[in-house]
């Protein structure tokens, strides 16, 4: 049977034999060796439109209703014959190019941004290549869209924008059936899961179910910044429920209405969740945990990451920030960590952490509680250390007061100040505070974006450190070396490969950031870095091992240009 013979029409059913021929095809083909079912990969090929889960060729309204398939009015006068869209569609024939603009122009007259939001979230279940060709184009502009800040507005509202479920809710009345829910997702070639219990939304607080918006916008940029295809991404929400009052008395609330379980009922549904994400998709699967709070997430990082391809990008935030710093400092002093670790001083709710408190501490803290006086506030600690930069990561907005900015410019002439906090509202402080309060000596980058500042006469560009330019491709390196397990080392590694992009014309400018224009190129490096960590330190199952890395993950990321289809 000839190709033009599949194509006759919508009862038309592909032989098995044939259909085994295309899907062995499109299995082998994958990049770091894993399916390729849907072609993701391959996307100026031409394709054969095939469900892959039955025999049938997609067509007519079906077609049209497959946000993976549907190309809008850019189905060619050819196609609409092909595929029984004649008639479907208005006679105009856009490219996906004059798409974009006119999407792009719509975008733009929205003068809330959560109605951006919305938008685009309509646009991703409509025509998922559009929606990634139009983040990917217009990264710097829409990346406040759909992940922070807006997106934290979106989860507060999520039971009301709430309109098709996007990822797997998995709660309490679940346990004993985690593995038959996870079976329920269509897709089974699953390499990286973000998962949320949804009790530390940002600097948010703690908003249960409606904590979904966190996974769903971190995989949207792991395929749109580090090239991860979508089909192979799965967000999960894990429900025990909410202490959140005012959405336990939300009429629109749209997860379980009781207080958060804890202890051993938590426990036992997550170590079930854990054992049923490694039974149903392997041991290679990537399970970054996303905004628990600090109480669940530590201890689930310690119990998982021996067993598990796991990491928190959160809690390697805060301590792990430092642990990094000391490391990397170790690495080209030479000197030992314990040595370097003393040259970094943490702060929290009670103040300075010092040795006086051991008996106190939480085990993560005390690695880092050195000799010295109790100190409550953090403008006097600064006076005391003396430090060179000040990193806020404690979802604690207002922290860095005038006084706080004032001390730290009068100790160094280009204070490095990093409010990492998120969304605006948790910021530490705002670029306009920092760069006023240092009358202009401030070197000033956020975890959410804010505008050029001016002061007197001159303009300032504020640097986004947002953790959107390590985690895409970390993921991504973690993938096309088929790692097993994440270390430290990894981390450093994809840490100082986004260091290494910096230019001197950013350094100049004040910047210490490349900017988000060029993330898919700075992905694929990162990439690479954890990729060569992964085979040095013998973690990495994908072999042999390619001979450019770099070449090889940007060969490996996904395209969102549209396919042609016969």
């Amino acid at each position: 049977m000839s190709n033009d013979e599949l194509m006759m029409g919508p009862r038309v059913v592909l032989g098995v034999r044939k259909l085994l021929a295309v899907m062995s095809s499109t299995f082998m083909n994958g990049g770091g060796g894993v399916r390729d079912l849907y072609g993701e990969d391959r996307a100026t090929e031409d394709q054969l439109i095939i469900t892959p889960w039955s025999f049938s060729v997609s067509s007519g309204c079906t077609l049209l209703r497959d946000p993976r398939y549907n190309k809008g009015l850019a189905f060619t006068e050819r196609e609409r014959d092909a595929h029984y869209l004649r008639g479907l569609l208005p006679p105009a024939v856009f490219n996906q190019e004059l798409q974009e603009k006119r999407l792009m122009h719509n975008l733009r007259q929205y003068e809330v941004p959560l109605h951006r939001y919305m938008a685009m979230m309509d646009l991703q279940e409509r025509n998922e290549r559009l929606f990634y060709k139009i983040l990917i184009d217009n990264v710097e502009e829409l990346l406040p869209v759909v992940y922070t800040p807006t997106v934290g507005e979106a989860c507060q509202k999520y039971g009301s924008i709430f309109r098709r479920p996007q990822g797997l809710y998995i709660s309490l009345k679940e346990k004993g059936k985690v593995l038959e829910v996870l079976k329920n997702w269509p897709e089974k070639n699953i390499q990286v899961i973000v998962v949320t219990d949804g009790e530390r939304i940002l600097g948010l607080g703690d908003l249960g179910c409606q904590g979904m918006g966190i996974p769903v916008g971190k995989l949207s940029l792991y395929t749109a910044l580090g090239g991860v295809r979508p089909s192979s991404c799965l967000p999960i929400t894990i429900d025990v429920g909410t202490n959140n009052e005012k959405l336990l008395n939300d009429e629109f609330y749209i997860g379980l209405r009781q207080k958060r379980a804890t202890g051993k009922e938590y426990a036992e549904l997550l170590d079930e969740f854990m054992r049923a994400v490694k039974q149903n998709y392997g041991e290679k699967v990537l399970i970054q945990f996303e905004d628990f709070a600090n109480h669940n997430a530590f201890d689930l990082l310690a119990k998982y990451s021996s067993s598990h391809l796991v990491f928190n990008d959160d809690i390697q935030a805060g301590t792990g920030i430092a642990e990094l710093i000391a490391l990397e400092i170790s690495k080209q002093t030479k000197a030992p960590v314990e040595e370097t670790r003393q040259k970094i001083w943490l702060v929290d709710s009670k103040g300075l952490i010092v040795s006086s408190r051991l008996g106190s501490l939480q085990h993560f803290k005390k690695p880092w509680a050195h000799e010295h006086e109790p100190v409550k506030e953090l403008v006097d600690a600064i006076k005391a250390i003396k430090p060179t930069v000040l990193i806020g990561s404690s979802g604690v907005g207002k922290t860095f007061t005038k006084e706080v900015i004032e001390a730290m410019a009068s100790l160094n002439k280009k204070p490095l100040i990093l409010a990492l906090s998120n969304p605006t509202s948790q910021s530490e402080c705002t670029a306009e505070e920092a760069y006023t309060w240092s009358k202009g000596q401030a070197i000033f980058a956020s975890g959410s974006p804010f505008d050029p500042v001016e002061y007197e006469g001159k303009v300032f560009v504020p640097g986004q450190a947002n953790n959107a330019y390590i985690f895409p491709g970390f993921g991504l390196g973690l993938i096309i070396s088929g790692a097993i397990r994440v270390r430290d080392e990894m981390l450093l590694a994809a840490s100082e490969a986004l260091a290494a992009r910096v230019s001197q014309e950013n350094y100049d400018k004040g910047l210490i950031y490349p900017p988000f224009s060029n993330i898919r190129q700075i992905s694929a490096h990162i990439a690479a870095n954890v990729a060569a960590k992964a085979y040095e330190l013998g973690l990495a199952s994908h072999l042999p091992r390619p001979k450019d890395l770099v070449k090889y993950a940007e060969s490996c990321m996904y395209s969102p240009g549209y396919r042609n289809y016969r």
